[in-house]
């Protein structure tokens, strides 16, 4: 494994990230896909023996079983000064008006809960779910960097939001001498790159690094087109992964698919492994998300370290690309109904 530093920190992660959302109870979260302990641990172990030391969950996830099992197996399988655990607060996590949000109580309450949970004393990243509109940016941003004096967190990050929003961030940590956003984790991949407009520009100016979620598409970058989905995740993912990927652009879409196994042909290897080597190309991308659910998902992410594209195959990949509306970052009920009325026909929840 050659190890990578995470933005401009001196922080080494391995280019491949396990997603762990994949893993919890299924009772606690998503009953149809979820992984149990049992069938998590081993793929934990795996990915450390691989090579992978980041690791990614959050609070949120399977209502926190999903840190729970990761801290079990990583007590169990590693050392725990050379892995790295990242998670995330800000979603629902109990009725009440103060179980979610990102308000000094719920960051200083959660925090203890994740590092329970865990079974750690601190967290190497810890990272905002999105952003928090009902709080001030200000309360958030000081309470966070309360956290690093503290000794509980190592390192702050953020996740999907508006690059405006992410700046006005980045300018008020410098402004009052907070601890810095060292991190974005955001949606990117070959069927979604509206991150390279603003976000990703603006996360190479300041050196942050791109963690991306759904680097693969819900799966769609895996398989050919007319395939059926071969996961139990990807066949009841209907609505989220049509907010995601509209059928508007359908024929965008599938060219784009049908590239990826034409250059996947070429090197005679998965097409997975051909969208996560063109995301290693891409600037600030520090470590793909992979939600794996196999030991073969596993080795299929490493194997795409080696991979690599000639100039004419990554413009053939992209070529097929078409603009289309960015929802991502946007959770809030009136918001969404506003950009239905303003754009007829987009699937959005």
């Amino acid at each position: 494994m050659r190890y990578v530093k995470l933005g401009t920190t001196g922080l080494d992660v391995s280019p491949i990230a396990i997603g762990a959302m994949t893993y919890g109870q299924p009772d606690r979260g998503h009953p149809v896909w979820s992984l149990g302990e049992q069938d998590a641990r081993p793929l934990i172990k795996h990915a450390l023996d691989a090579g992978i030391n980041f690791f990614d969950t959050a609070n949120m996830y399977s209502l926190g079983s999903s840190e729970e099992i990761l801290g079990r197996a990583l007590r169990d399988f590693a050392d725990r000064d050379e892995v790295v655990i990242a998670t995330k607060l800000r979603h629902p996590m109990r009725p009440g008006p103060n179980g979610k949000g990102l308000s000094r109580k719920a960051i200083m309450t959660e925090v203890d809960h994740s590092l329970r949970r865990l079974g750690t004393d601190y967290i190497d990243l810890y990272q905002v779910h999105r952003n928090d509109h009902a709080t001030p940016l200000e309360e958030t941003l000081e309470a966070l960097s309360d956290l690093v004096k503290a000794g509980k967190v190592r390192y702050l990050g953020a996740s999907s939001m508006p690059a405006w929003e992410f700046a006005k961030a980045l300018h008020l940590q410098k402004q009052h001498g907070w601890a810095r956003f060292v991190s974005m984790q955001n949606h990117y991949n070959l069927l979604h790159r509206e991150e390279e407009r603003e976000m990703i520009p603006l996360c190479l100016d300041e050196g942050v690094g791109t963690i991306i979620w759904s680097p693969l598409a819900r799966g769609r970058l895996a398989r050919a087109w007319g395939d059926a989905k071969s996961t139990a995740r990807a066949a009841t993912d209907g609505a989220f992964a049509d907010m995601l990927y509209s059928p508007t652009e359908e024929a965008s879409n599938r060219a784009i698919v049908d590239a990826v196994g034409q250059v996947a042909d070429a090197h005679g290897v998965s097409r997975a492994q051909i969208a996560l080597a063109w995301l290693r190309r891409q600037p600030v991308v520090t470590a793909p998300l992979v939600g794996a659910g196999s030991v073969q998902q596993i080795d299929d992410a490493v194997a795409s370290l080696d991979v690599v594209l000639t100039d004419e195959q990554v413009r053939a990949l992209i070529a097929p690309y078409t603009p289309r509306y960015d929802w991502q970052g946007i959770s809030d009920e009136a918001e969404l109904d506003a950009i239905r009325a303003r754009v007829p026909g987009m699937a959005l929840r």
